[in-house]
C-alpha cells in the first residue's frame, strides 16, 4: 500500500467507546473502550479488510488515527470572600 491511510476515531460519550471509521478502508467500522484497544483492533482489521477488498500492495499497511473529542469547560462560580463578623 503506497499511501498512508486515514482512520477517524470519535469518542461516543453515550456509549463510552471510541468509534473508528475510514473512507480509505471500505467496511471499516469498529469500537473499543480505550484508544490502545482500538489501535490493536485496527492493526488486525485494516489489513484484513484491504485484502478482502482486493488490495495486495506489500506486507505493511501504514495508517494514521485522527481523533476528535468534543468537550465543555465550566467556569467556576465566583466565590464571595466576605468577612463574617
Amino acid at each position: 500500500m503506497g499511501k498512508q491511510l486515514i482512520v477517524r476515531a470519535n469518542w461516543d460519550e453515550k456509549a463510552k467507546v471510541w468509534v473508528a471509521t475510514s473512507d480509505d478502508v471500505r467496511g471499516l467500522v469498529t469500537e473499543a473502550n480505550t484508544m490502545d484497544a482500538l489501535v490493536k483492533k485496527l492493526m488486525v482489521m485494516v489489513p484484513e479488510l484491504l485484502d478482502a477488498n482486493g488490495y495486495v500492495d506489500g506486507d505493511e499497511v501504514p495508517f494514521e488515527v485522527c481523533t476528535h473529542v468534543k468537550a465543555k469547560a465550566v467556569k467556576p462560580k465566583s466565590v464571595s470572600l466576605r468577612r463574617v463578623a
